[in-house]
C-alpha cells in the first residue's frame, strides 16, 4: 500500500501557498500561478515551509483521496518552480511539422494538412522532427502531448508516426514469404 499521502511537501523559497475555504489552493512561484479546488474531506495545512495533508478516517475512499490530494499539490509546487516538458518525435518519410505563431501545422500522410493551436499556458517548439511542449500545469502539458500523438500514433511494423521521445515501439515481423 502506498504511503505517499503522509509525506510532507517541501515548499522552496519564492513560492507562496494560499489555502482558502473548501480547499481552494493557490500556489504562486517564479514560473506562474496555479489554482485548484481539492477534495473538501482532506485537511491541508501550510506551516514551516511544508504542506501537510491529513485524512479524517481510514476508509478506502479517504486513503485514495489522501494520496491523490498530496500528489496534486506536489505537482503544482513542481510546476510553478521547474515546469513540465514533454518531447515528441515524428518518424516517417514525408511526415513533418512546422510552427507559425501559436499554431503547429502537420503533414502526416493524410490528404490534408492538420493544424493544432497551443492551449493557453502551453508553449511548443518545433526543431526538425522533435516537438517540445512545456508549461506549468502537468495535466495540460500531458493532455496536449497526447492529442498531438493521437493525430498519427506509431505503427508497429515500420515505427512511423508520432511517439514520445522515451517511448519504445514494440516492432512486429512483416509478412512471411513463400517457402
Amino acid at each position: 500500500m502506498s504511503r505517499i499521502g503522509r509525506l510532507p511537501i517541501a515548499v522552496p523559497a519564492g513560492v507562496t501557498v494560499d489555502i482558502a475555504e473548501n480547499n481552494n489552493v493557490t500556489i504562486t512561484g517564479p514560473k506562474g500561478t496555479l489554482n485548484r479546488v481539492l477534495p473538501s474531506e482532506m485537511t491541508i495545512k501550510f506551516e514551516n515551509d511544508e504542506i501537510v495533508v491529513t485524512r479524517p478516517n481510514d476508509l478506502k475512499k479517504m486513503k485514495a483521496l489522501h494520496g491523490l490530494t498530496r500528489a496534486l499539490l506536489n505537482n503544482m509546487v513542481i510546476g510553478v518552480t521547474e515546469g513540465y516538458t514533454k518531447v515528441l518525435e515524428i518518424n516517417g518519410v514525408g511526415y513533418r511539422a512546422s510552427k507559425k505563431g501559436n499554431v503547429i501545422d502537420f503533414s502526416l500522410g493524410y490528404s490534408h494538412p492538420v493544424s493544432m493551436t497551443d492551449p493557453e499556458g502551453i508553449e511548443s517548439t518545433v526543431e526538425g522532427n522533435k516537438i517540445t511542449i512545456s508549461g506549468i500545469d502537468k495535466e495540460k502539458v500531458g493532455q496536449y502531448a497526447a492529442e498531438i500523438r493521437e493525430l498519427r500514433g506509431p505503427e508497429p511494423y515500420k515505427g512511423k508516426g508520432i511517439k514520445y521521445e522515451t517511448e519504445i515501439i514494440r516492432r512486429k515481423a512483416g509478412k512471411a514469404g513463400k517457402k
